[in-house]
């Protein structure tokens, strides 16, 4: 038998999550795309739950993640500020490094 670990992770402010693998799957798809409607789009979710997990991540920063203009002629945009993209590398780095732990603590177990 091989024993898989699940476990997720994410980041609190304050006593509210500030950053998940969902939080950071809109950003990477903010930064794809340009916009939160876009962003939402792809990923399947409704552009009001994108705005408030936007709106929570932009509030529990200690800067802008992510500055948006309205729309327009040519549309609106968001764009991801240097701090939001340093958010997602610093998030994957430790995702990544817990993942890391586990499965090499998992093998301890799967070697029994």
């Amino acid at each position: 038998m091989n024993y898989k670990i699940k476990s997720r992770i994410w980041i609190e402010a304050d006593n509210n999550v500030f950053l998940g693998e969902g939080r950071v799957r809109l950003l990477k798809a903010i930064d794809a795309n340009g916009s939160l409607s876009k962003a939402a789009k792809s990923l399947e979710m409704s552009y009001k739950k994108a705005w408030t997990l936007l709106d929570a991540v932009n509030k529990s920063a200690t800067k802008p993640v992510v500055i948006t203009s309205v729309g327009g002629k040519n549309g609106g945009g968001a764009k991801l500020t240097p701090y939001g993209k340093s958010l997602i590398i610093a998030f994957d780095t430790i995702n990544k490094g817990c993942w890391k732990y586990l499965d090499k603590h998992l093998d301890k177990i799967n070697s029994i």
